[in-house]
């Protein structure tokens, strides 16, 4: 009980962090890319190293348990593509310029001040492809925080920092549409929500079937969505910031972080 508590917790303050890029944007005159694009890099790091060194291994393993070991490759390997297929199909059927993980800046998105109806409608639609992105992350967060609190710790502040674009990304345009920071922080601080509502879903639909087999082919399956996180949208955003060579330093450094936090907590 004390982990599903920990887990909806942790899971709360991973979706609750588009309000934090909510607020960057309304005292930023111009976004720090150097800091987001390292950042991202380590969010992607910490993921990566996350995903196929703990999350991978444990589910093949406590799989290999119940199975003979070649069907719990098998069942590890599926549950680890179909957790990308999720992710990538919901990416498929979001419009390219909706995407909440397209590269947006601060004085990007002010460009158009003029055109209040336009912003006001792309503030909205991102709040909304936001909250249909996210909710698979949900799900990613409270699962990781049921097996270990410590080993979701990372995954936390790693989706955390790669919410904050996205808050920006939906309270520029709607204060720029309204001229209210009440409500453009509003709509981005409810576009997180759907993360918590992942965890809810998690919680409700897959706990009373609980079992050692889900259980490993949820952490697959996690594993496979964050590994697609990284590679399709992290490095590739911290990339078009302009900073690569700090997006690589960004991603070897939240991989020595994992690393070491291992062999401490070993």
């Amino acid at each position: 009980m004390g982990n599903l508590l920990t887990a909806f917790v942790f899971t709360l303050i991973a979706g609750l962090s588009t309000g934090v890029g909510s607020i960057i944007a309304f005292f930023s005159k111009k976004t720090n890319t150097k800091f987001l694009s390292y950042t991202l890099g380590l969010s992607a790091g910490v993921m990566i190293f996350i995903s196929l060194v703990e999350l991978y291994p444990d589910a093949q393993k406590a799989l290999s348990l119940i199975y003979t070991q070649r069907t719990a490759s098998v069942i590890t390997a599926v549950s680890f593509f179909c957790g990308m297929f999720v992710i990538a199909l919901i990416d498929r059927f979001l419009p390219e310029e909706k995407n909440p993980h397209e590269t947006k800046s601060v004085e990007d998105i002010k460009v158009n001040v003029n055109e209040k109806n336009h912003l006001m409608r792309m503030g909205i639609f991102t709040a909304l492809a936001i909250a249909v992105h996210n909710f698979p992350e949900g799900i990613a967060t409270f699962v990781s925080a049921t097996q270990s609190p410590l080993l979701a710790l990372p995954v936390v502040l790693a989706i955390a920092i790669h919410n904050i674009p996205e808050g920006i990304a939906v309270s520029v345009p709607v204060y720029y549409a309204t001229g209210s920071r009440k409500k453009a922080f509003i709509y981005s601080f409810v576009s997180g929500l759907s993360e918590p509502l992942g965890a809810i879903v998690a919680y409700l639909i897959l706990m009373p079937f609980y079992s050692e087999t889900l259980n490993s082919i949820m952490f697959s399956a996690v594993a496979g969505i964050m590994v697609y996180i990284s590679v399709d949208e992290l490095l590739p955003s911290a990339r078009e910031y302009g900073h690569h060579h700090l997006s690589i330093y960004g991603l070897i450094t939240g991989m020595i972080i994992m690393a070491i936090s291992f062999i401490i907590f070993a």
